[in-house]
């Protein structure tokens, strides 16, 4: 039986374009609704299978706003068995202060009797860029990790985590209780079904508030990439523009 903790974060659903606030410290989510990161997504897909093949169980677990419990209704609807809110701004927080609050759950919950073999997260935070929890949390809990993998399964004490590496396909072995940062591409993360919503608005949620001074993101500033130009150059007109057409598809490598 193993057990597992995935961790997810709430962030700005940005389809279209990005805005950033006017301090540059995150992304503008004014007009905008909120969501998970595809790697989290997956993440919760693996946590739930690797629960379901071991009969172990999968907890999702947040750092946020109240209103992150959305976030955490919506991975107990696939599978998910219980939530654990960490309450708090996130504007207010860095990758040192989830980190360690992600910590702070797992030793109380240990201390309880409950152990988790494997803990999931997101390879990076989908709004801010950061690479950084998975590493943290890992050295604060003195557990090996891996990132950047894709797929993982659980067989006994044993972690498998695999990803694509410059010369294909790279695999690691990692001892139980291990931590692993998930990239999206290798599950596709399944639909809540409506019994799966219902279930989800009965599943316990426990909410713990951040209660130590934060250090915050110390990050200087979010970038975005300049603008990609748009041009458009018009070819000519009627069977005029052929000849011109007929370069660019060769250019193009349409026609040879």
């Amino acid at each position: 039986m193993s057990n597992v903790l995935v961790c997810i974060k709430r962030v700005p659903d940005v389809s279209g374009e990005v805005l950033l606030t006017d301090d540059e410290q995150s992304v503008d989510a004014k007009h905008v609704g909120f969501t998970v990161s595809p790697h989290e997504e997956c993440a919760v897909e693996l946590a739930t299978q690797i629960a379901e093949a071991t009969g172990g169980k999968a907890t999702v677990l947040t750092v946020g706003p109240a209103e992150a419990v959305e976030q955490l209704r919506a991975a107990l609807a696939v599978g998910a068995s219980d939530g654990v809110l960490v309450e708090t701004e996130l504007d207010k927080v860095g990758p040192v202060d989830v980190a360690r609050a992600i910590a702070g759950v797992v030793r109380s919950r240990e201390e309880a009797g409950t152990h988790y073999d494997v803990i999931l997260l997101g390879n990076d935070a989908a709004d801010s860029g950061d690479f950084q929890v998975p590493t943290r949390l890992a050295y604060a809990l003195e557990r090996p990790v891996v990132s950047n993998v894709a797929l993982v399964s659980v067989d006994g004490d044993t972690v498998t985590a695999k990803g694509d590496g410059p010369d294909g396909t790279e695999i690691y072995e990692l001892p139980t209780p291990a931590v692993v940062a998930v990239m999206e591409g290798g599950v596709s993360p399944r639909y809540p079904s409506i019994p799966g919503r219902m279930k989800a608005k009965k599943a316990p949620v426990e909410t713990i508030t951040f209660d130590t001074e934060p250090r915050g993101a110390s990050r200087v500033r979010l970038k975005l990439p300049p603008r990609k130009p748009s041009t458009v150059q018009i070819l000519g007109r009627g069977a005029e523009a052929a000849p011109a057409v007929v370069d660019v598809l060769i250019e193009a490598g349409v026609f040879s």
